[in-house]
């Protein structure tokens, strides 16, 4: 018998590739946040604007955190995307 065990940051990538039109910028920080990623706004001028970034890497994500829902919009998914084929969690 061979079984595969999915964890559930494996599970998010997966919903994640599938281009949900309901994927929330909470499930953002949590997938980029496995790969060493982490969120800063740039100061108190920076409205909604916020910057994934990873010590030691020159590789950064800016987007604006949506509102007033948590749900990211279909250009943010596509950033996102080319972003994760980036830093090579995707290959094309």
């Amino acid at each position: 018998m061979n079984i595969q065990i999915v964890g559930s940051h494996e599970k998010l990538l997966e919903r994640f590739l599938r281009l949900p039109k309901d994927f929330t910028w909470d499930e953002l920080k949590r997938l980029l946040s496995k790969y060493g990623y982490f969120h800063n706004n740039k100061g108190k001028t920076s409205g909604s604007r916020i910057t994934f970034e990873k010590k030691d890497s020159n590789i950064v994500l800016d987007l604006h955190k949506p509102h007033p829902k948590n749900i990211l919009k279909p250009y943010q998914i596509k950033d996102v995307l080319e972003f994760l084929k980036r830093i090579e969690v995707i290959k094309d």
